[in-house]
């Protein structure tokens, strides 16, 4: 009976590790449940990208239903999102950028502020500009309380500053369709 016993205990771990791994086959990486859903945008005192004088405070999503998509123009898949989302801006979306560039960490390099901005220009030029302004994450503070693991990822806020939902992966037709728009529809219409 003891025997039978050790021999059950492998067994169980192994099966358990089978069903573990065939649901991961089936996930998608992309469906992240931010434990911020329905919670206020965190705390933030941060400067426009291309106006350092101006900062702006979490105050700024109250009133409006926002997109606040997280990008950079390293990010070549921000970079394949950039004319859909000028198209919803088009459309009457309020879309506000959340920047970060990876050379301004001392760990990748350095790089000026108004090196930064010139390639935001010279991007958003190019691509089509879907923001109403961006908001300059220097130290990506903002990115990590938003728990952001990279970019783009975009959050929908509601008029009265709440995360109602978080995007991981880039925004087309077939995301905002089937995920955004309905939400985004609902609460347009309060």
């Amino acid at each position: 009976m003891k025997k039978v016993a050790l021999y059950l205990i492998p067994l169980g771990l192994f099966l358990g590790l089978i069903v573990f791994l065939y649901q991961g086959l089936f996930s998608d990486p992309r469906e992240h449940q931010s434990s911020l859903i329905e919670q206020p945008m965190p705390k933030f005192v941060l400067p426009d990208l291309m106006d350092t004088q101006q900062t702006y405070t979490q105050d700024v999503f109250i009133g409006e239903v926002t997109l606040l998509n997280v990008w950079g123009v390293w990010c070549i898949t921000c970079a394949v999102e950039l004319p859909y989302l000028k198209q919803l801006r088009d459309e009457g979306k309020h879309i506000v950028g959340l920047y970060y560039d990876q050379d301004i960490d001392p760990d990748f390099g350095i790089k000026t502020v108004q090196r930064v901005q010139q390639e935001v220009t010279d991007k958003l030029s190019q691509l089509g500009n879907p923001y109403a302004y961006n908001i300059f994450d220097v130290k990506r503070d903002l990115s990590l309380d938003l728990g952001v693991t990279g970019a783009p990822e975009t959050y929908l806020i509601d008029q009265q500053g709440k995360i109602r939902l978080h995007h991981i992966g880039d925004i087309n037709p077939r995301v905002w369709k089937k995920k955004f728009a309905p939400i985004y529809n609902l609460l347009a219409a309060q």
